[in-house]
């Protein structure tokens, strides 16, 4: 009897014991799918760039998935911070309010053009650790497909896109520098009234003509860069 008690209290434990493995599986099944529907409602489902803060009792819900989707809030917050505030600063301090106020903002467009460097490698660094984080997640075939299309319109994209506005943005600085230069060198054949120039050389007009020609046509890129952006954010 002693011995059929001990048996049977054996296999209680491994009863209870297989019982509560699958409870856990079963929790992180919940979890999963609740991180599923979250990503694909909230972020995929929706036009445009959408990065929510999950509530607490949303966040909860995800269980240990909460952490891979720390990996994109994180990546948004660091590139909020770290380009997009600065980026703002540096327009402001590089826009092009008149072709006569180039020679005396020399300093304002140099200073402009040197922080688009720091920018860039904010944002090398900043995609660079979210792909990192990225790629050590362990995930079921289910969640990744989802995750995969939510990192990608979340983090891949908006940094891809981001990166085409530097070189349009370089060159505009270097005609607007270039364009200032020249203003000064050939200042006694140039007149500047408020925003009028009055140049008394044909040559030196020409090449004036030429250098603002191409700003304008760089400016274009520009525009088209942000566009793009602005799709990205928006959708379309």
């Amino acid at each position: 009897m002693r011995t059929f008690i001990r048996r049977l209290g054996a296999m209680s434990l491994l009863v209870a014991f297989s019982l509560a493995l699958v409870a856990c599986g079963n929790k992180e099944a919940e979890q999963r799918k609740a991180f599923i529907t979250f990503l694909q409602a909230r972020v995929l489902d929706r036009p445009g760039l959408h990065v929510p803060t999950p509530s607490a009792e949303e966040k909860a819900s995800f269980g240990d998935y909460a952490q891979h989707y720390a990996v994109i809030t994180d990546f948004n917050e660091g590139m909020n911070k770290s380009v997009s505030q600065p980026m703002t600063q540096i327009m402001a301090k590089g826009a092009l309010r008149s072709i006569a106020d180039l020679p005396a903002r020399r300093d304002d467009l140099k200073a402009a053009k040197d922080g688009l460097t720091g920018l860039r490698t904010a944002l090398d660094q900043q995609a660079a650790k979210a792909d990192a984080a990225h790629a050590q997640l362990k995930q079921p075939d289910d969640l990744k497909q989802v995750y995969d299309k939510a990192f990608d319109r979340t983090v891949t994209v908006p940094a891809t896109t981001f990166k085409e506005v530097f070189p349009a943005l370089d060159t505009v600085f270097d005609s607007a520098l270039a364009i200032g230069d020249f203003l000064e060198k050939n200042k006694s054949k140039i007149q500047i009234a408020g925003s009028s120039i009055t140049v008394t050389d044909p040559a030196v007009q020409a090449e004036l003509n030429k250098m603002l020609q191409q700003l304008n046509g760089q400016s274009a890129a520009i525009n088209a860069a942000q566009r793009k952006m602005q799709a990205v954010v928006r959708g379309g």
